[in-house]
């Protein structure tokens, strides 16, 4: 079973950036794709972006392309969410997780995605 904890997240305002990260344990962390997740109060949890095996394949949800670039680094098992222009409605608790088949091919559904971590929080003033 895989653990996942995500750091970066904090305060800022908008314009600002923020790269979170989400360092993963186990050795089939560069066998699956990962993703990002996020969740404001009262809402469900949203798909924000999904980056394949490799790195060579990148997913975004719309209200977050060209702002945001997902990433990972194999060797350190990690993974990196680069948020760049934040926007208050991009407030929320960001998770960290992992596909759960290594056939993933750009799903946007939570139910294709397990082993999630704590969450970090952002929060993006005005």
């Amino acid at each position: 079973q895989v653990q996942l904890v995500e750091s970066g997240g904090g305060l800022v305002q908008a314009g600002d950036s923020l790269r979170l990260s989400c360092a993963a344990s186990g050795r089939t962390f560069s066998s699956y794709a990962m993703g990002w997740f996020r969740q404001a109060p009262g809402k469900e949890r949203d798909f924000v972006a999904a980056i394949s095996w490799n790195g060579r394949t990148t997913y975004y949800a719309d209200s977050v392309k060209g702002r945001f670039t997902i990433s990972r680094d194999n060797a350190k098992n990690t993974v990196y969410l680069q948020m760049n222009s934040l926007k208050p409605e991009d407030t929320a608790l960001y998770y960290c997780t992992k596909a759960e088949r290594i056939s993933y091919s750009g799903s946007r559904h939570r139910d294709d995605f397990g082993s999630w971590g704590q969450g970090t929080q952002v929060t993006v003033s005005s």
